[in-house]
């Protein structure tokens, strides 16, 4: 890796809405036209993270699996270490040996250094439900619709860190990557009607409000919290104007990508990336050795 921050993407030629595992897919209401709008979104979503710094990898779609566009669910990765996940609707399960192939390749080319299987009986779909905070330095564990809260603790052991458990109370919002996103410099932007009332009371102790930003029902809805962030430049879906002006004010600058194809599956920015070259180390400390 050359220092730029390092994303996996899916090619999205195998992307469809055909089956429901959250409320947000109606495979009914998929149609050609929306295929090709997936392809342009993709494109569209990949420039907008070159242009603001990033480098972008893409995995090859496979035909049969339409959620392998959602990288973000494969695995957790701090430190150069790949906790793999393992998906709890059987739709999804077949994506685990594909991710499995990727992350080795990454792993032969020296991008990762070990792999980490989850221990049997438990789920957990990946850094959609456990988040680093660099700020914080710690885990945001989601659980409950997908992922095991036991799973939790083997995310600490696995990579040595804290984690912060907070229990997710909507299908609606599966993951927690689609009601909570960690900002550089220590903000957070989530919306808390996905939590339960002892979720939201961990969020208040670990966040000041004045650090806290909410989303709206309608910034949930447009999957705007599912969000990706570097420095103090943030990737979303398409924003309402509410938002904007709340980012504007805390000195984020935003880029919006059209994503409504993917909507329609239940996933957005976040979701169709993960990024590869998270560190715990602190940045001064990074700076400091080099």
């Amino acid at each position: 890796m050359d220092g730029r921050p390092f994303f996996l993407m899916t090619d999205p030629d195998g992307f469809d809405v055909s089956y429901r595992i959250n409320p947000w897919m109606d495979p009914a209401s998929w149609t050609p036209a929306q295929a090709a709008a997936a392809r342009a979104a993709s494109r569209d979503l990949r420039a907008a993270i070159t242009a603001i710094g990033g480098h972008v990898e893409t995995v090859g779609a496979v035909r049969g699996l339409p959620d392998l566009v959602f990288p973000a669910n494969a695995a957790v990765v701090l430190d150069g270490r790949v906790l793999l996940a393992r998906f709890r609707h059987p739709e999804r399960q077949g994506e685990e040996a594909v991710f499995r192939a990727a992350f080795q390749r990454l792993k032969t080319r020296g991008v990762v250094e070990e792999l980490v299987d989850l221990p049997d009986g438990l789920f957990h779909e990946g850094a959609g439900d456990a988040i680093w905070d660099a700020d914080r330095r710690h885990f945001w564990c989601g659980y409950g619709p997908r992922s095991s809260q036991g799973a939790i603790r083997v995310v600490r052991e696995t990579f040595g860190q804290e984690t912060v458990a907070l229990e997710l109370a909507s299908e609606r919002f599966y993951h927690l990557d689609t009601c909570f996103c960690p900002l550089a410099g220590g903000k957070v932007l989530y919306y808390p009607p996905a939590f339960t009332p002892a979720a939201l009371a961990t969020i208040h102790e670990h966040v000041p409000a004045a650090q806290r930003i909410e989303a709206t029902d309608e910034e949930a809805a447009a999957f705007c919290v599912n969000a990706v962030n570097i420095d103090a430049r943030i990737v979303m879906a398409r924003a309402p104007e509410s938002l904007r002006r709340k980012l504007a004010a805390r000195g984020y600058t935003l880029t919006e990508v059209d994503l409504a194809p993917f909507i329609l599956s239940g996933g957005a920015a976040y979701c169709m990336t993960l990024r590869l070259d998270r560190t715990s180390i602190p940045a001064a400390a990074r700076h400091a050795a080099e």
